[in-house]
């Protein structure tokens, strides 16, 4: 057996470089053995989670790092010797202190922050996982965006997004953004990069799970990306600073993408999608499960196709679906009987934010306001759903109409 201690001084110096509450001996102790955790285990392992919910974090590492260690002693936890025996072989190569110490240091240097289930911020949407609940989060950005309490929309599809697909991931993340709720994905290139632009082209939130560190940008096309959901947002991972992303932890992150939202829509998926693993997960949990339909010779709506037949899954083909699909009222006249339904919601405030423009004249976000009468903040998010719609352009932080068919007379 490993000889590995915990040491007090040596826990507070590490814990205080990546939590701002280092607390006492015992509370230094307990986030480091949670630190030391997160080295050790793969996502999901639920051996491990039996011993740390059982046993708490830091007794559990003295069980298995104790010289001499009985494995019918987590038996009271439902753990079997033989599982027990097997988390040690998995555990004891990886029981090595410089793994800690280099995590800690990446985790210091890319400024992420370590979350656990006794912080106040922890999202407890997670703790419906069960033993296979993460043991802890890294997080770059805004801890408390994690766990705020607006509603999670997790928005995910296909990587080889189609135009379409692209098209509608971003409107609905704009629209939903607009109207607070949190958009989460996983970063990668097509529905989730698009999904994240939207949210954060409207001036909403959006966050990042990742299956590798958060101190690794992945994939490297995203790394502007993920900077700007760092800020203004969060992105993050239950592996520690260093990790690579593996094909078992992308799977295993995608758990965490359907537990953290309070409902999963599938936007578009191939027949073998890895987005269906993510719904998989989100039906397991019995969270509310969406699919935006497309065209049926489209091989990349297929698996969205096998969601709406087989597995239940709601017909989604906007914002206010999804907006009904998390519990919110939608907005009067969209329903399907109103042939004008779309339009009356698009007037009111966006109508006089567009009357405000002009085709030919660029105007400032203030001009704007005074011509409107509205809060400033409040225009700025409505320029964004504009521009994503290719009615307006900017240049330089001005903006003005773009001229397209069926467009009225300028306004003055």
């Amino acid at each position: 057996m490993s000889r590995f201690t915990l040491d007090s001084s040596r826990a507070r110096e590490l814990v205080a470089q990546v939590s701002p509450d280092g607390g006492g001996t015992g509370s230094a102790l307990s986030r480091y053995a949670t630190i030391v955790w997160s080295c050790l285990v793969e996502p999901g392992d639920s051996i491990a989670g039996a011993l740390v919910t059982g046993w708490g974090s830091e007794q559990a590492l003295r069980a298995i790092t104790a010289d001499t260690v009985d494995p019918r002693a987590a038996e009271a936890l439902g753990v079997t010797a033989s599982e027990f025996r097997r988390g040690l072989a998995r555990w004891h190569p990886r029981l090595d202190d410089s793994r800690v110490v280099a995590a800690v240091v990446a985790a210091r240097t890319s400024g992420a922050r370590l979350l656990t289930p006794d912080d106040a911020e922890w999202p407890h949407r997670l703790d419906d996982l069960g033993l296979h609940a993460p043991l802890c989060l890294w997080v770059r950005g805004s801890v408390a965006a994690v766990a705020a309490r607006e509603p999670f929309v997790a928005l995910v599809g296909a990587r080889a997004a189609s135009s379409y697909g692209e098209h509608i991931a971003g409107e609905i993340a704009a629209e939903l953004a607009v109207r607070g709720v949190s958009v989460v994905s996983g970063a990668a290139y097509g529905i989730d990069g698009a999904a994240h632009r939207a949210a954060l082209g409207v001036g909403g939130t959006t966050i990042a799970l990742l299956a590798g560190g958060v101190d690794r940008a992945y994939p490297a096309g995203h790394t502007r990306l993920l900077e700007q959901i760092a800020a203004q947002g969060a992105i993050a991972s239950e592996v520690p600073c260093g990790s690579s992303p593996t094909r078992w932890r992308f799977l295993q992150r995608n758990r965490l993408i359907a537990a953290l939202a309070d409902a999963t829509v599938v936007v578009e998926a191939g027949w073998r999608s890895g987005s269906l693993n993510t719904a998989g997960h989100a039906a397991a949990l019995g969270r509310p499960l969406g699919a935006v339909p497309g065209p049926v010779t489209s091989a990349a709506s297929a698996g969205c196709h096998r969601l709406l037949r087989e597995f239940d899954a709601r017909c989604i083909t906007s914002a206010d679906d999804t907006a009904e699909l998390l519990g919110l009222v939608t907005r009067v006249g969209s329903s399907a009987g109103d042939a004008h339904g779309d339009a009356r919601t698009r007037t009111d405030d966006r109508t006089r934010v567009t009357d405000a423009l002009s085709f030919r004249a660029w105007r400032e976000v203030d001009d704007i306001a005074r011509r409107c009468g509205m809060a400033p903040d409040d225009i700025v998010a409505h320029l964004g759903l504009l521009a994503l719609e290719g009615s307006v352009c900017t240049e330089a932080g001005r903006w003005r109409r773009v001229a397209t068919a069926g467009a009225g007379p300028e306004a003055f």
